[in-house]
């Protein structure tokens, strides 16, 4: 379930079959070299792609929530305390399993200090996320971890 009015409507029929909260972590800046930029669209466009892949496969269990966006330029630790608010009230709300993933390795440095689990993903190195190649790796991973969600399930 996605956060939209018909998915949101559904959550709040079912709330004690959808266990798990997952939530993309998605950077954003103005400054920077065009290249820069281009990157972390890219990259924001690639894991909202892939959040909605995953959704699709375990549809009814786990909620996708909107992204988290931060400025790249901010430090880590200072986002660490919203993360980690966002985390308690998902709990309260009968979260049992809450997963944030990005693919920005910042994250891993501060894994330790964040309640949720944070899965990092490497960044594929695609030209043209629309193309055959970009959706073949990406399936790759989403199978990837798909296996990973079922593992935390197991826990």
């Amino acid at each position: 379930m996605k956060w939209n009015g018909q998915d949101v409507s559904l959550y709040s029929q079912s709330k004690e079959f959808v266990d798990t909260g997952i939530v993309p972590l998605i950077p954003y800046s103005l400054s920077g070299s065009q290249k820069e930029l281009m990157q972390l669209a890219n990259q924001s466009e690639l894991l909202t792609l892939f959040m909605k892949e995953v959704e699709e496969e375990y549809r009814g269990r786990i909620f996708l929530a909107p992204s988290y966006t931060y400025l790249k330029e901010t430090s880590i630790d200072k986002e660490i305390e919203r993360i980690n608010e966002w985390t308690e009230r998902m709990e309260e709300e009968g979260f049992k399993h809450l997963l944030f993933f990005t693919f920005d390795q910042q994250w891993k440095k501060a894994e330790r200090k964040l309640n949720p689990s944070l899965i990092w993903l490497p960044l594929p190195q695609v030209d043209n996320i629309h193309n055959e190649e970009a959706k073949k790796v990406l399936r790759s991973q989403i199978d990837q971890v798909t296996e990973l969600i079922t593992a935390y399930w197991q826990e």
